[in-house]
Order: C-alpha cells, then sequence, then structure tokens
C-alpha cells in the first residue's frame, strides 16, 4: 500500500507574517507540524524565527526518514532537532519560553495497518469502512480557551501581545509536562497507536489551526468536515474558516489569542 496525495492547503494567519506549519508525504509516511508561535523577537537563532527554523528542520527530518516504526521515526527527528540547534542557536535563551517548540503528527503504512505517532495538538481523520476516526490527541482546546476568556480585558486578537498576555504565554510555554517537538528532550515522549487500513481508506491530517472548525468554532464533527471535504474540497474549507474568524476578529465570541492560525491541511488516499 502506499498514499496518494488528494489536495493540501496551508494558510498563514497573518499574509504578513511567516507560515510556521509544513506538511509532507512519502510512499509510507506522511506528516504534519506546527510550529509553536514565537514569543519574542528573532535573535536565537539568528534572524530566523524560532518556530519557522523548527518546522523547517522537522520537516526535512520526516523529509529523510528511513522506514521504521513511528516512534523510531520521531526519536531519530529530535535527536536532529538537538544536533542542530547546538550548531545553530547564537546566545543563551533568555527562558524556557524562548526555545523553539512545534506540534507534529505523522502516519505510516506498514503491512496491513496504520502508524500514528503525535506530539502536540496536531490533529488526524481516518475514513475506513465509512467510518471516520481520529487519531492523535484527544480535542481539548477548553483549556486555552479559557486562558484567554480570563485575559480578555487586556485584549484579545492584536498582533502585538500586551503585556500580561505576553507573560502568561511565556508562563505556559515550555512546561515539563508539555509532550512537543523540542530541543529540550525531556519534551519529547512521543505517543503512538496502531490501527487496521486498506485501500481506499483516506487520511485528514490537520494543524490546530485547521482542526479549530472541529475543536474551537464548532462547525463540524469530524464525520461532517469529512462530509465538506469531499463536497467542497479543502480550499472552500479553508475559506469558511477564516470567514468564521474576521466575523469575530475581536476574538469574543470564540476567545483566542490571535484572530487567526496558520492553518494547514493534507488529504491523502491509501493506494493498493
Amino acid at each position: 500500500m502506499h498514499f496518494d496525495v488528494l489536495q493540501s492547503i496551508s494558510l498563514s494567519g497573518d499574509p504578513l507574517v511567516a507560515n510556521d506549519d509544513r506538511a509532507g508525504s512519502g510512499a509510507r509516511l506522511a506528516w504534519m507540524i506546527d510550529g509553536g508561535t514565537d514569543l519574542g523577537p528573532p535573535g536565537l537563532l539568528g534572524s530566523q524565527g524560532g518556530a519557522a527554523w523548527l518546522a523547517s528542520e522537522a520537516q526535512a527530518g520526516f523529509s529523510a526518514a528511513a522506514d521504521a516504526p513511528i516512534a523510531t521515526i520521531f526519536g531519530e527527528v529530535g535527536e536532529r532537532l538537538i544536533a542542530a540547534f547546538a550548531k545553530a542557536s547564537t546566545c543563551v535563551p533568555e527562558g524556557r519560553w524562548e526555545l523553539p517548540v512545534a506540534s507534529a503528527i505523522a502516519v505510516r503504512l506498514t503491512g496491513d495497518a496504520l502508524e500514528c505517532g503525535w506530539l502536540g495538538d496536531c490533529a488526524a481523520l481516518h475514513v475506513s469502512n465509512g467510518k471516520v476516526a481520529r487519531l492523535g490527541p484527544a480535542a481539548d482546546r477548553d483549556g486555552e480557551t479559557e486562558r484567554a476568556r480570563s485575559l480578555a480585558h487586556h485584549g484579545l486578537g492584536t498582533v502585538k501581545k500586551t503585556a500580561p498576555i505576553l507573560a502568561e504565554l511565556r508562563r505556559s510555554r515550555g512546561r515539563p509536562e508539555m509532550r512537543v517537538l523540542s530541543v529540550n528532550p525531556e519534551h519529547m515522549r512521543v505517543a503512538t497507536s496502531v490501527a487496521a487500513c486498506a485501500p481506499g481508506d483516506e487520511l485528514l491530517l490537520m494543524t490546530d489551526g485547521f482542526a479549530a472548525l472541529v475543536d474551537s468554532y464548532g462547525a463540524y464533527d469530524a464525520a461532517s468536515l469529512m462530509e465538506a471535504v469531499w463536497a467542497h474540497g479543502l480550499a472552500a474549507l479553508a475559506a469558511e474558516l477564516r470567514g468564521i474568524e474576521q466575523a469575530d476578529s475581536a476574538c469574543t465570541r470564540y476567545p483566542r489569542f490571535k484572530v487567526s492560525d496558520d492553518a494547514t491541511a493534507l488529504w491523502l488516499r491509501i493506494g493498493g
């Protein structure tokens, strides 16, 4: 079996700011990467922001990965990040919050099974025999929504974060319990799952910015999102996503720290 790419899309949250998402696929491996928003100006890695740097390095790691169990692939990508950071960093970080992190999910075909591995909050849907199953971490945006709501009086959705919001984001970044792609090995405790699969199955890999259609805005559930993909394609869904966010540009109906996040999706079919 192998992966066939049906559609892909990747939108920057702000056209004036670099997109820190990356996605890719090979015959038997596909992945999605979401660089964690930088919480300070560039400097730690020269002129490039940490999120873009880490996403690009991780992209190169997944692209070069040999066929191996999914946990091994994540481990090798992590080792690559740590070694590359040791060479590329130009100064001592101000704190743990400055170390670059990213979410990632990857799927691998092996025999008649589909391995999935993840760190962070990227999501995937697997369609098999007409049923839609969610892969990766369980949907859980309530914590971040409540954090944003509690800080709403400081101004949500602004390009330049106010001091109290920036302080809270920095406080929560790099917590020891986080499971993310990172240059800090304590974070890289990959979670995995295995599911049966067959030719004709489909997959939708998403960063949380695209999965917000389900997880944050409730426009769809997993099954109806796939129905919309089949009916209209990814570009139409991306336009709907941005329409929901622009209609709530003050971030009051859906409390969040920025109006729009980078949003990336990769739609695949398993071929025989």
